[in-house]
């Protein structure tokens, strides 16, 4: 990595040029190497501690914000003046932001694949799409670069970057403009003016922070940052507020078609901060609520917030680093693979960062409520899953692999006779068999364990097939990603967080109040035994099927990834469940009170099953018809027959007109 020092220039302006083998100048105080203690150096030795010409590695700000071996800073509840708490509820920032998926942006194995996957569809935009992915993903490397005045970032350079590999640390925030929340598409703005302090003969960035916007608050101490790590502290309005999440949380992309040629089409990849503005959390809304709430939740706990100067005042209200969203997929294959991927964190911060996004997907993202009554005999049961979401953006939100779906098993004696939703292997069971090339549609009613509810957006590439290629997406064929509450077809980013497909038509799909109801119509029961009714919502962030087909291409950081892909499993997160039991009554109004009236096995695998009559119903007329009320055989009822279902999957209904001219039905469904 190379090493940029401050030096004066003529008449008193200054900048920055490459150290190489001139002298060190006297004002710049880095030393050769780690200025830090080897205790610290064994902890945070992973933490680039060097800078460029635009940033400072996490390992620079680490020093202050980092464990206090004294157990004075970062501790909650600190008093003043301070007294060590070797017991105390430690809150570095350090630690809680080194096991994020934002420390590791720039090692994300996902990530790279997703990258190396676009440029082999497309190479002739090589330079282009890796520019744009490191962007985000790698802003210190790819920002300085261009600050330098080079016309491209790339990941080659990436891979020999130790601040590019630093992620989206400590000043890819903290530096950003207070203006921002005024961009998008990663094109993040810095704020690269430079102060000349002459007290100690340095120029300085600026970092912006929470603190030190009220008359009342302690003074801000800036000698530490401005003479080790060349920074001025100031308040930003724009930190706490969370702009500065925009700039690579909206995402649009330009189209091309198959051929690589650029259409003119914008396509809104991601738009988790409009999403945000479109919802009632936002400042202008009746439940104002920032990015931060959730995902750095604010303590009242006091905290020094700097280690090495015990006399400084504790700061309240402190913001956790957790910085947790819900892709527990990937923090559980880098915690896995911590030598691998290149991680010098430990796995116990992992596996903290985990527990986090795991209470975050439990309690902060979904309320789920079923409603159920009596299951009848001859008609099944019927129950209503409804969702709200708890959120402030879409539920799932940002990169569109992300999919959540509901299912709905229910059991007899131990023996699931209905499942909507089943999954193995990270798959969908029915629904993922075709890969890309199908997507299941949006449902209001379910009556058919073949039917899943699922919450996604399917992109689309100029000739209206789904695609997993993200410059090919040119629309969306569907969008029912359950909105935020307050979310309004009126409002001015409506256009980047539009609803797609069927769920523009479905009246239970209330997008004001985030919410959605499903009705499902299960088939009857076996006998008289109690029913189990369980209902899960799973989110998945890696589906297999969006996945596997970059697999197909031969590439060395493809099947990287992919080695740590399948090992991992691709097993769905757990959002929200219940379970309960229903009795089975018989239903006087059909005549079906009678349990020797069996159809089973219900659902049928190879389309054999069984068929029980009474005594009433034998030398009836029965017909079978499909699912669009075709008529497909009929005969003379017996005591028990066997029927062979047609070879098609789907829902069969079988009618009995008896001898007294009443009609039953059954339903049967073959897989």
């Amino acid at each position: 990595m190379r090493t940029i020092v401050l030096t004066s220039l003529v008449a008193g302006v200054f900048g920055l040029v490459f150290l190489g083998h001139t002298p060190r100048p006297a004002h710049w105080y880095q030393d050769d190497g780690p200025y830090h203690s080897a205790t610290f150096r064994a902890a945070y030795g992973g933490l680039p501690d060097t800078s460029n010409s635009l940033f400072t590695g996490s390992g620079k700000c680490a020093g202050c914000h980092a464990k206090d071996p004294n157990h004075f800073a970062s501790i909650a509840g600190q008093s003043y003046p301070a007294v060590p708490m070797p017991d105390g509820w430690d809150v570095n920032a350090t630690d809680y932001w080194r096991s994020t998926l934002m420390a590791n942006s720039a090692r994300d194995p996902f990530w790279r694949a997703k990258v190396r996957h676009e440029v082999m569809v497309n190479p002739e935009h090589q330079l282009e799409l890796e520019d744009k992915c490191t962007s985000c993903h790698a802003p210190l490397g790819h920002f300085a670069a261009h600050h330098d005045g080079e016309p491209h970032y790339t990941m080659a350079a990436l891979l020999q970057d130790s601040l590019a590999m630093d992620g989206v640390s400590c000043v890819a925030c903290h530096q950003q403009a207070p203006n921002a929340g005024e961009h998008h598409s990663g094109n993040l703005e810095f704020d690269d003016s430079l102060e000349f302090n002459p007290d100690m003969f340095v120029h300085t960035y600026k970092a912006y922070g929470p603190y030190g916007a009220g008359k009342d608050e302690p003074p801000i101490y800036d000698l530490p940052m401005m003479q080790y790590a060349f920074y001025t502290p100031l308040y930003g309005a724009h930190v706490p507020g969370g702009e500065i999440c925009a700039g690579c949380h909206t995402l649009v992309t330009h189209a091309t078609d198959l051929e690589g040629n650029y259409t003119g089409i914008d396509y809104v990849e991601q738009a988790t901060y409009h999403e945000w503005l479109n919802s009632t959390y936002a400042d202008n809304g009746e439940e104002p609520a920032t990015c931060n709430d959730c995902h750095m939740p604010r303590i009242d706990d006091p905290v020094i917030i700097s280690s090495g100067y015990a006399f400084l005042e504790p700061r309240t209200p402190y913001g956790l680093h957790s910085l947790v969203g819900g892709n527990a997929q990937m923090l559980e294959i880098m915690r896995n693979n911590t030598e691998v991927l290149g991680l010098a964190t430990d796995t116990a911060l992992f596996d903290s960062t985990l527990a986090r996004t795991r209470d975050m997907l439990r309690n902060q993202t979904l309320d789920l409520e079923v409603e159920m009554g009596d299951w009848i005999d001859a008609w099944g049961g019927v129950c209503t899953v409804q969702l709200t979401n708890k959120a402030g953006h879409k539920f799932p939100s940002g990169y569109p692999a992300r999919r959540a779906w509901i299912e709905v098993k229910a059991s007899q004696n131990g023996e699931v006779f209905w499942h909507s939703g089943a999954w193995e292997n990270g798959n969908i069971l029915g629904t993922d068999d075709a890969g890309l090339s199908y997507f299941e549609p949006h449902h209001s009613l379910i009556n058919d364990p073949m039917q899943v509810q699922i919450y996604e957006l399917v992109a689309a590439d100029v000739n209206g097939q789904p695609t997993n290629v993200l410059e090919r997406a040119a629309s969306s064929l569907k969008d029912n990603r359950l909105t935020p509450k307050g979310f309004s077809y009126d409002h001015p980013v409506y256009d980047t967080t539009r609803v797609e497909g069927l769920a523009l038509n479905d009246p239970q799909f209330n997008v004001s109040q985030g919410r959605h109801t499903v009705t499902y119509e299960m088939l009857g029961a076996m006998d008289y035994a109690p029913v189990d009714i369980e209902v899960k919502v799973w989110y998945q962030a890696m589906p297999p099927r969006w996945v596997n087909p970059m697999f197909d291409l031969q590439d060395s950081t493809i099947q990287a990834f992919q080695t740590l892909f399948e090992a991992q499993g691709a097993a769905p997160e757990l959002v929200a469940d219940t379970a309960f039991t229903v009795n089975v009554i018989g239903s006087i109004a059909d005549g079906m009170n009678d349990e020797a009236w069996r159809v089973y096995p219900n659902p049928s695998w190879d389309g054999n099953v069984t068929i029980q009559v009474p005594d009433r119903a034998i030398n009836s007329l029965w017909e079978l018809f499909d699912a669009e009320g075709s008529r497909i055989k009929a005969g003379w009822s017996t005591r028990q027959m066997n029927l062979r279902l047609p070879q098609a999957k789907g829902m069969y209904v079988i009618r009995w007109t008896l001898n007294s001219g009443e009609v039953v039905s059954r339903r049967v469904v073959r897989r």
